[in-house]
Formats: C-alpha cells, structure tokens, sequence
C-alpha cells in the first residue's frame, strides 16, 4: 500500500479547506492509498510556478522523507507547469485532485460506457500534461516511410501527443455509438410511458441504498440478486448508471435510476465525458437529490449538486431532497418538533412540505434501515400527479383489449361487469385518459 502526503492550501476564499483535505484523504483511501500525514499553506494567491510557496515546497520536501511516502496529493488541480516544476523538486511522484479522482474512476469503472468515459477522460487530462512525463525528450532518428520527410527526427512528446490523440479520436467514435445505444433505450422507456424518476447527489451520499431499498420493497421482479446494485460506505463505489422498474402495489409504476456521484472539484473531464450517462438526470420527470444529513458538510455537498447538475441543464427539473442517514443524529438537528426515544434519537420519517421549505418538498428518513420509504413514495406519486386523471370508464365488452391494458397500465380502484360493459374507476397517465375518453362514464 502507498504512503501519501496531502497538500492543501487555504486561499482565504470562505472554502472549508480542512474538510476538503479531509475528504481528499477519503479519496485517498478510496484509492487503496495510506495516509501518512497533511500540510496547509494559508496563501492570498497560488505560486504560479509551484501552487505552493518556494519555502513551503522545501517543508513538504523534508516531510516526505520524514514520513516515507511514496506519493504526494495536492488538494486541486496543478497546471502542467506546477506539476512538472513539482515533480523536479519534490523528487516524488505527483497528483493532483483531479488525477485522484481519475484514478478512482478507472479502477471501478466496470462498464464498457464507463470505461471509455473514463479512458477519455485520464487521456484529456494527460494531454497538456506531457511535457514533464518524460525524464529526457531526447530527439529520434530519422525514419523511413511516412516519417522519413520529417528530417533528423521528432520529439518524442510529439509522438506520444499523436497517439494520444489518435486514441482519443476512437474513444470519442467508440462512445457516440455507445451514446447512440443509450439514446435508444431512453425512447423506449420514453415509449413506454412510464415516469422516469432519477437520484442524483454527491458521492456516498446513500443512492445506492435507496435503490436498493425501493427495489427490495417495491421492484417489479422482488429484487433479484442481479437487479441491485453495489452498495458500500465509500466514495464512489459505483459509476453505473442502473435503471430499476419500481412497481408499488396500489400505485403507478415508474422508472427508477441510480446516477453517477458528485463531488466538490469533480474535473470537467469526467463531467464532459459522462455527460450522456448523466442525461438521465436532464431527461427525468423528477429528480431527488439524496443528501447524507449526518454528515457537518451537507448543505455545501448540496450547493455542489445543483451546480453539476446546472452545468449539465438539469435545473429545470422538479426535485424533492431526501435526507439520508437522518438516524444517526440527534432529534434536535430535525426541522420542528418531532418525537424522539430515550437517546434523542428522531422517529423518523419526517416530510417536510414545499411550505416550509424554500427549495422544495423534502423528507428525513433512513435507506439503510428501510424507514420512511413509504413516505417518500406518496411523496413521489404528489410530485408525479400532475401526468394522471382519476376517472370512472365503461368499457364495452367487445374491447377487452382496453380492460387489459388499463389492468396493467393504470391503478384500477374498483372494477363491475355490468350489462353494457365494463365499469372501471382508475388512475391512468393523461394520454391513455385522451385515448380512453370515449368510454367516460358520465355522472
């Protein structure tokens, strides 16, 4: 296991720069990495060659020597210059955030989608970076064939560019039709009708969980093994996006998506290159943003989010927030007054209205512990109402075809086979109700 040391820098700007370094050695283990130890720099500007200040380059120096490491992890993105100028002081291999979380990234990616995003990403972000990776760029020879008109030789940064960007040509070819394909599923599930309904949040935050909960209490197939999807207290453990139908009992069904996480600094590579994975999002008929409610940073990883997904166009999209993990603090940081047990622990679920709340609906609750999901479905059926009419129809019986669909289709309250046909008082999708108003019973 690598030693590492992190690198912060406190620019005064109102960021929390000791939670930033503490999630960046979260990242770091994520990465299978040991943290050997931190260093901050209080700076008004960055050191346009170094990031950091000459004299604190020659600290962090002596450190990685005092405490072994094998890597140092600065806290931000370095331009190419700092890294190299970095790399040649330090005497250690050097990343930035960016690189981190790229390297997190192609370790779980388990697609062939997220594989090539994630490829095409490490590669946009090693392009300008070049310069520096190459201990001598010594000239070559001169070549016969198509190179031979290139005189005494070429660079070999320019050579490793051109296959870099040659690479990055058949990513881009190779991710358009995979995007076509995904383009593809997503009208057909247009198709179908049905609601889309997409998590989104940042990293760990519990999406994950909650699919899988909703899938285990109301999954059209009872959660089979191979519908759930990996769930574990790490950051980033899934990069799939995975859409479940969900298919309550007594309620509409509706398209339920697990999305990729957010992060503070998430590299605009990453974002540019899942960006049609991230369409789910954009396209969805509703969002709901899972936020850790235990964790003291939860409303800026929430500022985090709605900036990722605005940058994405998303932010037109209704949304209610779920505030996970809402069992693990104290009754007291609950909006309101609500019961508690003897250890003032919240009896969850608590929702809290529109009314109340400046950014929309919101419900406190626990995934884990499959507490308040029942809330938060009539939460999602209030949210997804305006798509569906309650009606009562009378449907002749030479249109079976009708009963049938609505059966599977509509959540029927109340079926009577009467003389002229078939009375059904239901809830269908506003389509259906244009298609089916035919056959309205009139009052």
């Amino acid at each position: 296991m690598e030693r590492v040391l992190l690198v912060g820098a406190n620019l005064n700007d109102g960021e929390d720069y000791q939670a930033s370094l503490e999630e960046l050695g979260a990242l770091a283990k994520a990465c299978d990495m040991e943290v050997a130890g931190s260093v901050c720099q209080t700076i008004e500007t960055v050191h346009k060659a170094f990031y950091i200040g000459t004299g604190k380059v020659e600290e962090v120096k002596a450190l990685a020597l005092e405490y072994d490491v094998d890597v140092i992890i600065f806290d931000n993105s370095l331009s190419p210059m700092q890294m190299r100028n970095l790399q040649e002081k330090l005497e250690k291999p050097i990343l930035d955030r960016s690189a981190l979380i790229l390297e997190i990234f192609a370790d779980r990616a388990r697609s062939r989608e997220a594989k090539l995003q994630v490829e095409t990403a490490r590669l946009q972000y090693m392009l300008p970076r070049l310069v520096g990776l190459h201990a001598a760029l010594s000239r070559q020879g001169g070549a016969s064939g198509a190179m031979s008109n290139r005189g005494a030789g070429e660079k070999k940064l320019e050579l490793d560019r051109r296959v870099l960007e040659r690479r990055l040509t058949e990513l881009r070819r190779e991710l358009k039709e995979v995007g076509d394909e995904r383009n593809t599923q997503r009208k057909r599930r247009a198709r179908s009708g049905l609601p889309r309904v997409a998590l989104v949040g940042y990293t760990n935050a519990g999406k994950s969980t909650l699919l899988n909960a909703m899938l285990d209490c109301y999954g059209a197939d009872e959660a089979e093994e191979e519908k759930r999807v990996l769930e574990k207290d790490m950051l980033f453990a899934t990069l799939d996006t995975t859409v479940r139908r969900i298919e309550p009992e007594g309620h509409h069904a509706f398209l339920l998506s697990d999305t990729v996480g957010f992060i503070h600094k998430l590299p605009h590579h990453l974002v540019d290159a899942f960006r049609s994975t991230l369409d789910e999002a954009k396209e969805a008929d509703l969002l709901i943003q899972v936020v850790d409610y235990s964790d003291p940073h939860y409303k800026e990883q929430i500022a985090v989010t709605n900036r990722t997904l605005k940058e994405l166009g998303a932010e037109g999209v209704p949304m209610l927030y779920v505030y996970n993990k809402a069992d693990l603090v104290s009754v007291d940081a609950l909006p309101g007054h609500f019961g508690a047990d003897e250890n003032r622990t919240a009896c969850l679920p608590v929702v809290a209205k529109e009314r109340d709340r400046s950014e929309g609906d919101a419900i406190y609750l626990s995934a884990k512990k499959r507490i308040g999901l029942e809330e938060l479905l009539a939460l999602i059926e209030d949210a997804l109402a305006g798509g569906y009419v309650e009606c009562t129809l009378l449907i002749p019986y030479a249109d079976g075809r009708a009963v049938s669909y609505l059966n599977e289709n509509a959540v029927v309250y109340e079926t009577q086979y009467a003389e002229d046909g078939v009375r059904m008082r239901v809830n269908c999708k506003r389509e259906d109700y244009g298609y089916y108003e035919k056959y309205l019973q009139k009052s």
